[in-house]
């Protein structure tokens, strides 16, 4: 059975940092396509940040380039999202993505 789980959220000041990290189980890890993605409150959920084996093999929301970075690491099954010069406006639910399995979602308030 495939499982992803977050970690990593809390509470940052503006312009603070956190690195999330989606734990995989059930499956092998391997040029595939993950995915964070999040929910602010009274918000859709929007895709933040995708990793794969592409060309280019990352891609950002425009309102996360140059401070979010995804990567992946294989020999410990675990996708990260570092997260640098946080906003009020990236307080949401960060939930990591492979395919059709979701993590359950890890909470990000950014305030001062």
């Amino acid at each position: 059975q495939v499982r992803l789980v977050e970690s990593g959220g809390g509470l940052a000041q503006p312009g603070g940092s956190l690195r999330l990290s989606c734990a995989v189980s059930g499956f092998k890890l391997s040029n595939y396509v993950m995915s964070w993605y999040r929910q602010g409150p009274g918000k859709e959920r929007e895709l933040v940040a995708r990793i794969s084996s592409a060309d280019p093999p990352t891609n950002y929301a425009d309102s996360v380039k140059g401070r979010f970075t995804i990567t992946q690491h294989y020999a410990e099954n675990t996708m990260y999202l570092q997260m640098n010069s946080l906003q009020p406006d990236d307080t949401a639910v960060y939930y990591c993505n492979l395919y059709n399995w979701w993590g359950q979602g890890t909470q990000v308030t950014v305030s001062s």
